[in-house]
């Protein structure tokens, strides 16, 4: 069962009493995406490649999409293309998403956008606007496959206590397989 709580800084994420986590940290959701996967994913590359002004990021857990919608963001608003990838094995209901309310962190055409396109992502790449691409991959972990290679990889799976089988290292080197060097 999932339940919609709300975090220690006033974002919400989502509870899953099934295997008992939170899909972000229940200490903030927005803070833990800002500072795990924009701040040291995103910028850590972009900051070490200064003049790149397109990047492809992987995600293994798209989950709330927060992820994806903040370096969506990001990216839309310094003019970045992004490609993004999510892998995710049970996707979430869009009416789910909606409510998070991550309007309140982002652009609202942006959030519009997502909303209208998440469902249409699943398996295949759309726009969702000039900057940004979306593709979920609806699979899980050890069956996703892929020709495309990428800069940067957010590994958003539950923790190993929950989710051991995600954190083994075969599960480990099948997904930086998809790394550029």
């Amino acid at each position: 069962m999932l339940t919609l709580v709300t975090t220690g800084d006033g974002s919400k994420t989502i509870y899953n009493a099934a295997i008992g986590e939170h899909y972000h940290s229940k200490h903030g959701a927005l803070q833990e995406s800002l500072h795990v996967f924009l701040n040291s994913g995103l910028h850590y590359f972009l900051a070490n490649h200064s003049s790149v002004r397109k990047v492809s990021v992987l995600e293994v857990g798209l989950g709330t999409g927060l992820n994806f919608l903040l370096t969506a963001d990001f990216c839309t608003s310094h003019q970045i293309k992004l490609t993004y990838t999510g892998v995710e094995a049970y996707p979430l209901d869009r009416q789910f998403i909606e409510q998070t309310g991550y309007n309140k962190h982002i652009n609202e055409e942006l959030w519009i956008s997502f909303l209208t396109s998440y469902v249409d992502s699943f398996n295949q790449i759309i726009p969702i606007n000039n900057f940004c691409q979306l593709y979920t991959a609806v699979s899980k972990l050890s069956e996703f496959k892929s020709e495309t290679l990428f800069d940067v990889l957010y590994f958003d799976a539950f923790a190993a206590v929950h989710q051991p089988e995600m954190w083994s290292v075969e599960s480990l080197k099948h997904i930086c397989q998809f790394l550029k060097p």
